[in-house]
């Protein structure tokens, strides 16, 4: 077994020989390299039988969160020719979430395409995927799996903490809770925007427990990233020092064949859900995670959510399910630390492979977190049973609630009533789509009170389209003013990872692709039964059959060719809002493709 700074001295024929080093067709042979000698490589470095490694870069001044991978690919070169590879750097489709409109759910399956047709029409014998921002792990992934030549992840890492007045703000939560104290008319608009500019104080990621470190997270419990590597902050040494040994080891795993197939399996795939409860991880995991196996021939169902993901206890203290920022997970012990915990607690199936080339259980030697209040003991969490909450009823068939952010306020509120803990009823005012929400939130004569569920619809993958971070709403400005900050929400679409509301989301199907949330009206009553896993609008079948007779509710038009093929091609979000047909594609990049002349 090779250590992670080695590489294999074994031969083989590398898939880019074909390119360069193929005595059947030298025509082609000198097409090939005829064009890479213009910026001053040589013929023998491409003939050399070395490995050729790709370098996926995510990085550019329209994707900030992960424009340290301009910095970083350096290192990442400088340990592939260390380590006797050929580095060869290319762009990916960029990916925002903050800026990217309509919405960046567009781009995770449109640079999942661009990617896959790079490393299946190059000469690329393996690649390292620089990951950060919410989608752009997933997309990435999902195309290693599909690929599957051998592939390593390095995340870009967290921003610094954020800092305003002497406390603690994180980005995205802080922008949620001053959108509130806006509301409340406890500050004015420029705090506003200075609390939301401190969040964000350094290169690199969220630093909250957002999508983005959640996904990076998920990259490493699945084994596809180097120990430690998830949670390193942008702007530390470490990071560049994550960087060339990440270089270095993808030229020994292209050396051992090491591929994605051999690691994305089930049991991988599982204690991904199992650490992403534990941390408090965003409900955009849920599905990016089935995405994800989906690509690899994996298939989690709506029932390990539960089976293996609910009963897990919340040990991160990160917000937004707790206080701290990403600077003092990554001094805590990061990732293994957390997984040290639950190995430590038999909730992992550590006997697996991963990209160091040992299995999981021998990386998490050791890693015991010195930092009890940032990463709680397993017998002493921060709260019990923090997983997703799967729920379903004859509005969707699938949606999900994120326990680890209800707060006592909520808890005491909606789900304490003596007799019927857990459980809820509130009347419904319906929103279509986020514009239909802002204009008419503050609307009095919408009767909003603290008994009122906010539904958003239209806000699915084709709705949309590419499904929305809309349904973390906040109450009206009149209720935030007498101290009430959330209430039940409910939505065809998603919310940002950074939120704090534990809102019913991702409901699938989607109002516009029939789902039941079309058939709803404001006044309507909604029963939550946490207990039962219900959600129930308390109507008769007749009534409901009746009213899908109406029209339904008006889907915007196509802006883009993009947007059609989209919407033409994607699933729901319980499947994973994959392009169906690209699912039966598996190990493209063992066969070559033909010639081009």
């Amino acid at each position: 077994m090779n250590s992670i700074n080695g590489s294999s001295n074994s031969k083989r024929r590398f898939r880019s020989q074909d390119w360069f080093d193929n005595p059947e067709r030298i025509d082609m042979t000198a097409l090939y390299l005829e064009r890479f000698m213009n910026y001053g490589i040589t013929p023998e470095e491409l003939r050399s039988g070395k490995p050729i490694i790709g370098i996926a870069q995510s990085g550019s001044d329209i994707s900030p969160c992960n424009r340290i991978h301009l910095e970083l690919a350096k290192r990442v070169r400088d340990g592939i020719r260390d380590a006797g590879g050929i580095p060869m750097e290319f762009p990916l489709h960029p990916i925002f979430e903050n800026c990217r409109r309509p919405t960046a759910a567009l781009d995770r399956n449109l640079a999942y395409l661009g990617l896959v047709e790079i490393l299946h029409g190059y000469p690329i014998d393996a690649v390292v995927l620089t990951t950060g921002c919410d989608k752009t792990t997933p997309a990435q992934l999902m195309a290693a799996a599909t690929v599957d030549i051998p592939a390593i992840v390095l995340s870009g890492g967290p921003m610094l903490d954020g800092w305003f007045e002497g406390e603690l703000v994180g980005s995205g939560a802080a922008i949620w809770k001053g959108r509130r104290l806006l509301a409340a008319g406890e500050i004015d608009e420029d705090k506003f925007l200075k609390i939301a500019t401190a969040s964000a104080p350094s290169a690199g990621h969220c630093n909250t427990m957002g999508t983005a470190s959640t996904m990076n997270a998920v990259a490493e419990a699945l084994g596809m990233s180097l120990t430690g590597c998830s949670a390193i902050p942008a702007p530390y040494r470490e990071r560049g020092q994550m960087a060339y040994e990440t270089g270095r080891r993808i030229v020994g795993m292209a050396h051992e064949d090491l591929r994605p197939s051999s690691i994305l399996t089930r049991d991988a795939f599982l204690d991904a859900i199992v650490v992403n409860a534990a941390i408090g991880g965003s409900s955009n995991a849920q599905p990016h995670i089935v995405a994800m196996a989906r690509h690899a021939g994996v298939e989690i169902t709506p029932e390990d959510w539960m089976r293996y993901g609910y009963e897990v206890p919340l040990l991160l203290n990160m917000q937004p399910a707790g206080q701290y920022l990403g600077e003092r997970f990554h001094r805590a012990g990061g990732v293994p630390a957390v997984m040290w915990e639950l190995e430590g607690a038999g909730l992992l199936r550590a006997d697996r492979p991963t990209v160091t080339g040992a299995s999981m259980k021998a990386n998490l030697e050791g890693r015991e977190s010195a930092d009890r209040e940032m990463i709680k003991p397993f017998a002493a969490p921060l709260k019990q049973n923090a997983g997703f909450m799967v729920l379903k009823g004859n509005l969707f068939d699938f949606a999900i609630m994120k326990t680890s952010v209800i707060s006592e306020a909520f808890r005491a509120r909606y789900l304490s009533e003596p007799g019927s803990e857990n459980a809820f009823e509130c009347r419904v005012v319906v929103f279509d789509g986020s514009d239909d929400y802002h204009h008419r939130i503050n609307d009095p004569a919408l009767g909003i009170d603290e008994r009122t569920m906010l539904v958003i619809r239209g806000s699915g993958p084709v709705g949309w389209p590419g499904s929305a971070e809309v349904v973390n709403m906040q109450p009206p400005d009149a209720l935030i003013k007498k101290g009430i900050k959330a209430l039940p929400t409910l939505g065809d679409g998603r919310q940002s990872g950074t939120s704090d509301s534990p809102s019913i989301l991702n409901a699938s199907p989607e109002s516009a692709a029939g789902g039941n949330l079309a058939l709803l009206r404001t006044g309507d009553v909604v029963r939550v039964d946490l207990n039962t896993g219900r959600c129930d609008v308390l109507l008769a079948d007749e009534e409901l059959a009746r009213r899908r007779q109406d029209a339904p509710p008006p889907i915007p038009p196509n802006q883009t060719p993009w947007q059609q093929i989209y919407r033409a091609t994607v699933g729901q979000l319980h499947t994973g809002a994959c392009m169906e047909m690209a699912l039966e594609y598996r190990g493209v990049g063992h066969d070559m493709p033909r010639h081009n002349h």
